[in-house]
């Protein structure tokens, strides 16, 4: 499999810089634009720092944060983040009507045979993607943030991107470290989307009906669920939580799971008064003017759950 060699990044906020290291890393030449006068170089102002930490915690694949970072150049116009990009990743705001422009801009300048790629989170890639002539090269990669730490990427396709594109994009991730999860077909939420609004759905009931602190669901996860998701997906999981595998949990446990999910299907709104309670337990643990300062704290533990894995896998020979 081909290594990634020169990608373009359109929009240099939080997702667009963060793709940005992780192509690099892998060995990309990335050129870098925001419509935003200045925002491109500041974005590698930004790399800068967080590669010297990638460094210091062995996630760079052995290169130096020289090494890296003399692989991105921030670019003063479209077109030359374009002129030669085989992958482009648009990292734009989620609105219909800008990816509508966005794609028709990248369509007319970028190269024939580049795959056009959008990170929106929300947004099925046929709807910005119809009238395009190259709209068989669309697609959606979503990633989830940051995606230099957390490798799972969805790449969804519209009902006219080719399965050429599909593969090479498929391809192109998984050079550049990633796993991709690539979907038959578009569908509202994607997969990691639909399947943490799941979650959080009953999160917010359990908490609104007084059933739970916002502590007691945060701990369910971080020091319960998540251990076991941190390395294995919820099919792997019961597969391996009964004697006879994935079939015998089903026919010993969906009685269970039948009961609850009537009580499942009323929506709590989250903006309502359940609220009030959230907020005040997240601000007593987490001031508002210390939330960037956890952030930072996040990705750091991020960046040592990655090596942990990294050495564990060479570890096992994976």
């Amino acid at each position: 499999m081909s290594k990634p060699s020169e990608t373009a990044i359109v929009g240099s906020g939080f997702i667009g810089r963060a793709w940005a290291i992780s192509f690099a890393r892998a060995g990309a030449n990335v050129r870098l634009w925001d419509q935003a006068e200045g925002a491109a170089r500041k974005a590698v102002d930004y790399i800068t720092g967080v590669l010297d930490d990638l460094a210091a915690n062995d996630l760079l694949n052995g290169q130096s944060t020289g090494t890296v970072l003399s692989r991105i150049a921030p670019c003063e116009t479209l077109e030359e983040a374009l002129a030669v990009a085989s992958h482009v990743q648009e990292n734009t705001p989620e609105d219909l009507a800008t990816k509508i422009k966005v794609f028709e801009r990248l369509d007319a300048v970028a190269c024939p045979d580049a795959v056009l790629a959008s990170s929106t989170s929300a947004l099925l890639p046929s709807k910005f993607t119809e009238g395009l002539k190259g709209r068989g090269r669309c697609i959606v990669v979503h990633p989830i943030n940051p995606p230099y730490l957390i490798p799972a990427a969805e790449v969804v396709p519209a009902p006219w991107t080719t399965p050429e594109t599909v593969e090479r994009t498929r391809q192109f991730l998984v050079s550049a470290g990633h796993a991709p999860l690539v979907m038959k077909k578009e569908l509202d939420g994607f997969i990691m989307n639909r399947m943490q609004g799941a979650l959080l759905e009953e999160a917010f009931r359990l908490v609104a009906d007084g059933y739970a602190s916002v502590e007691d669901v945060d701990t369910g996860i971080r020091d319960g669920l998540a251990l076991r998701w941190s390395f294995m997906g919820p099919f792997e999981t019961i597969d391996l939580n009964a004697p006879g595998g994935v079939r015998d949990y089903a026919e010993r446990y969906q009685r269970i799971y039948e009961n609850l999910f009537p009580q499942m299907l009323r929506r709590v709104d989250w903006t309502g008064a359940v609220m009030e309670e959230v907020e005040k337990d997240r601000r007593k643990k987490v001031p508002a003017d210390k939330l960037q300062e956890r952030q930072v704290w996040r990705d750091r533990r991020l960046m040592a759950l990655a090596a942990h894995k990294k050495k564990a896998l060479k570890e096992i020979g994976s």
